[in-house]
């Protein structure tokens, strides 16, 4: 199927509300049928088309992180961006686009430049000042993690903001660079009695995301690090998480 022709008035809005409810408000033009749109907040630009008011409906992207991550099979289309995919129902783009704003505002080095804007202009002579600094990258850190896993633990499936912690895989303080303490993929989301066992090397996940126990837990500890499904890791969370193994086999 290729999509030529300019779109109409209906269609054109219709891909700009999509991508407005999405996070991509910045209209950034149209061109052989495709209404390009990018965000302030987002890495990348995303292209929408259609070919009639009802559909089907088209979606380009150019940012090969998020393309990597999303892992949906791509449309036989040509047009635009690194990936193209076909939707018969406007729903189902809908939820796609979340997903993809989600990945575009933490990957790959999105919570990077993020803090880097915010501290540019802070100080860092003092421990205090390098306290405050550390904080606003922490807090960055979490609140990009929390879209990256969708804001549940990928364990539990506990949802609850208040019992989730941003769990670095690599600890800040080992952490070569702010790139390696802000990247995504050394962090998990994990509730809070996780968090702490993991956080201490008591448990360790294995490279298709099952909790590995240190034998100094208690029975009854084991009874209630409960979980639901592994956690589902790419790479660079396996990569990561083979230092920490080495963590628990260490103090087992």
């Amino acid at each position: 199927m290729t999509i030529e022709s300019p779109q109409s008035f209906v269609v054109r809005e219709e891909c700009q509300k999509v991508a407005s409810q999405n996070g991509f408000r910045r209209v950034l033009g149209e061109e052989a049928g495709w209404a390009a749109f990018g965000s302030t907040t987002a890495r990348g630009s995303i292209f929408v088309a259609a070919t009639t008011p009802s559909g089907p409906w088209f979606l380009a992207l150019d940012h090969f992180g998020v393309i990597q991550e999303l892992g949906l099979p791509a449309a036989d289309v040509p047009g635009p961006g690194h990936a193209r995919y076909f939707f018969e129902a406007l729903g189902a783009l809908y939820a796609v686009l979340r997903r993809v704003y989600e990945l575009s505002v933490s990957l790959p080095d999105a919570p990077l430049r993020e803090f880097e804007r915010c501290v540019s202009d802070l100080p860092r002579s003092t421990e205090a000042e390098r306290l405050v600094v550390q904080r606003i990258g922490q807090d960055i850190f979490r609140a990009r993690l929390m879209d990256y896993w969708q804001g549940r633990c990928p364990l539990t499936g506990i949802s609850d903001a208040a019992l989730l912690r941003a769990s670095h895989i690599v600890p800040w303080a080992d952490c070569e660079s702010d790139a390696e303490r802000l990247d995504v993929h050394n962090g998990l989301l994990l509730s809070a009695l996780w968090d702490a066992a993991f956080d201490r090397a008591l448990v360790t996940f294995d490279d298709e995301g099952k909790p590995e126990l240190s034998p100094a837990l208690s029975e009854a500890a084991r009874s209630e690090l409960r979980w639901c499904s592994p956690i589902s890791l790419n790479d660079e969370h396996r990569r990561r998480l083979a230092r920490h193994r080495e963590r628990l086999q260490a103090s087992g």
